[in-house]
């Protein structure tokens, strides 16, 4: 019965017209549900073709060698897909990896030049300073001398004139 669903609701979109259905008993005027006649739509009407549900069925009927056959095959083509996928998944986690140990060891470089940059700026400012307070203290006592001097100077003119 499933089957004659199938051809009724496939019948109109593919161009057959249901028209009349055959093998009524005479005295109960009901239909034995064993064959039908249908044509072609752009077929005239005396060009009928009479096909028996029975042998519908059995077109319909699954048949099992080759549904198995189809199941495996299935099976076989997901099992492929799914081992394509990881195999894809996998390079792409190795490659992210890579690309992760590789920006780690570039930062570990930067972070390492880094450091001896600021260690060389370091002992420089250092060595600036103590550049900077020796020559702090050789003013101071290039003034000391001055002063000292320039006062003997004047102790020594003061003495002579008076």
């Amino acid at each position: 019965m499933a089957a004659c669903k199938r051809l009724v609701q496939l019948g109109p979109s593919s161009g057959i017209s249901f028209t009349k259905f055959r093998r009524f008993s005479s005295s109960e005027k009901q239909f034995d549900g064993s064959s039908m006649i249908f044509g072609s739509s752009s077929s005239s009407n005396s060009s009928f073709n009479r096909f028996d549900f029975r042998q519908i069925s059995q077109l319909v009927k699954p048949n099992g060698k080759r549904t198995e056959k189809l199941r495996s095959d299935i099976e076989k083509m997901r099992s492929e897909l799914r081992y394509e996928i990881d195999k894809v998944t996998a390079g792409q986690r190795l490659d992210l990896n890579l690309e992760r140990g590789r920006i780690r060891d570039e930062l570990a470089n930067q972070n390492a030049e880094t450091t001896n940059l600021t260690n060389k700026l370091d002992r420089e400012i250092h060595a600036l300073r103590a550049q900077l307070e020796a020559a702090k203290y050789d003013v101071i006592k290039y003034c000391i001398g001055t002063l000292v001097s320039i006062s003997t100077v004047g102790l020594a003119v003061i003495r002579i004139l008076l």
